[in-house]
Order: structure tokens, then sequence, then C-alpha cells
């Protein structure tokens, strides 16, 4: 996390659709048969800093691949991405990025694709997507987490624009979003175990499209500060690689975020990201290899 700002923000109404907007893509022509290429814009909204918000280049990369899927061939539009593993390169600004998305393989039951997000001539993110297609059954097993509200307490932290964490976390601009201030030790200057909570919601816009809502909770399984922060380490914590899984579309309602890290180390950190939906089903999760800030 960074401390730069952006304060040229344009307020989000209750019935936009921003990250919708996100996934709006535009198709390219392109001199490489087997190479899709889509035009995208990514607002200042989806900012963490100055920079791009890591989840939502992954959720959009995904957009870009499902689209170059599905229209390859009409018997694959049920398909979804249920994994995404990403690789930083660099830090987009907002605005206008491409995506190339290359089909790897096409199956019955798995298909795999590549995508690479790409501003001003150079690849900032290389993403490799694994699809298949959702159930709705229930699942034979599943930890419950009925210790954390199905939706924020009232002394939950809200992001906004003039809070302590949305100066630095525009997303919170885009979507309903807050943080939970038992687990969040390092708002009152205390340190504690490296593990945080969160509740998100997309506007009602965006909820109401089902693809829209599914790449939204993939977005969300990246919303978490660094748990690092919990140990006294603040900064940027630059992400070396993520991979993130889709279980399956959230119910209509808020999701509940839960980070926790098996290690911090010297240099580097993991953190795992759990979602779960108004239902309580798990609906997304990530793994993540990060930078430990430097006090």
């Amino acid at each position: 996390m960074t401390a730069e700002l952006v304060t040229d923000l344009d307020p989000v109404s209750s019935i936009d659709a921003p990250f919708g907007r996100v996934c709006a893509l535009t198709e390219l022509p392109t001199t490489t048969p087997d190479v899709g290429r889509y035009l995208g814009v990514i607002e200042k909204i989806w900012t963490v800093g100055p920079k791009v918000h890591g989840g939502t280049m992954v959720a959009a990369s995904a957009a870009a691949a499902t689209d170059r899927l599905r229209s390859s061939d009409a018997a694959l539009v049920g398909m979804v991405p249920i994994a995404a593993s990403s690789d930083f390169l660099g830090a987009p600004n907002p605005g206008e990025v491409e995506y190339a998305v290359r089909i790897r393989k096409i199956g019955r039951q798995i298909c795999l694709a590549d995508a690479d997000l790409i501003q001003d001539g150079r690849t900032l993110v290389r993403t490799t997507l694994t699809f298949g297609r959702l159930t709705d059954a229930d699942p034979i097993y599943a930890p419950q987490h009925s210790d954390m509200p199905v939706q924020p307490p009232a002394d939950a932290v809200g992001y906004e624009p003039d809070s302590v964490m949305g100066r630095v976390v525009h997303v919170g601009q885009g979507a309903e979003l807050y943080l939970d201030r038992e687990w969040a030790r390092f708002l009152d200057g205390e340190q504690g175990e490296p593990r945080l909570r969160l509740w998100m919601r997309p506007r009602p816009a965006d909820e109401q499209d089902p693809d829209i809502a599914m790449f939204f909770a993939m977005m969300s399984a990246d919303m978490s500060p660094p748990v690092a922060m919990n140990l006294g380490h603040f900064g940027w914590a630059p992400t070396v690689q993520m991979t993130t899984y889709l279980r399956r579309r959230p119910a209509p309602g808020w999701l509940r975020i839960i980070a926790t890290a098996h290690e911090v180390g010297g240099r580097m950190f993991d953190e795992d990201q759990l979602v779960l939906d108004s239902a309580g089903m798990v609906v997304a999760q990530s793994r993540q290899l990060a930078l430990v800030p430097q006090r």
C-alpha cells in the first residue's frame, strides 16, 4: 500500500455501474489470428494510491479472456474463469488499457487461456486462466464462519473519500467497503495477529448482471490491506504472484472477506483471502506472495 493520493476522483451514484465499465471491452483489429485484442478503461476510483488495484486488473483480464473464449464457440457460453494466476510486471496507471488474449486449450470440461494487460506498449500484468463450469450444488464440506456478521456492524470503518482508509484506497467510491475495526489493530496504533476482515458490496446496477457480479467477486478476493500492517509494517507491499479462484456465483448482498497469513518473513509474506457471500457460501479465494513493507 502506498501513501500517495489521487485527489481528482469523480463521485459514483448508486444507480451507476462503475465495475461494469471496467468489464466493458471493445474488440480491436488484430493482425495475429490466434490473438484477440480488446480495449478497456479502468477509472481512477479503482486505484490504491495512484496505481490500479491488483484485483481489478485480474478481474478485467478475466473478462477479456471470457469474451474471447465465448465468442470462439457457442458451446462455451457457460464457461467461466475458475482460476487466474497472475504475475505483475509493472503498475499500470488508471485510464485506457489493452488486453491480448490467446486461447491455449478448448475442452469439454476445461479450457485454458492467457491474457496480457498492456499499457503504452508494455505488458504489465500477465494472467493464465483456467475455465470450467460452476455448480450450485451444496458443498460436501465447508467450515462455518458464523462469528463474522453478515453485514458490517456500526463500528466498522468505512472507505469514504475523506476517511483514513479512503484517502489511499479509492475502491470504496465504486462499491461499498468496510473494514472490521476489531481485527484491524493497526488503526488504533496497536499490533495483533496478521489477519483482517472486510465487508464489500457492489453498486445495485453491477450486482444485477450475473457476469459483472462474478468478476466483482474475483476482484474482491484482493481487497484486504496487507495483513503485515497489524505487525507494524506499513507501506507498499508489492504482490510477487497471486492466484485467484472463483467457486460459485455470489448471492445478492454483502460479501465477507477474511484475510490471513501463514508466515510473515523478513522479506516476503503470504496472504490468503476468503470471500463468502450473504448466504455464507465460498464464492472466491486468493493466495498471494508479497514483499514485506520495510519499517
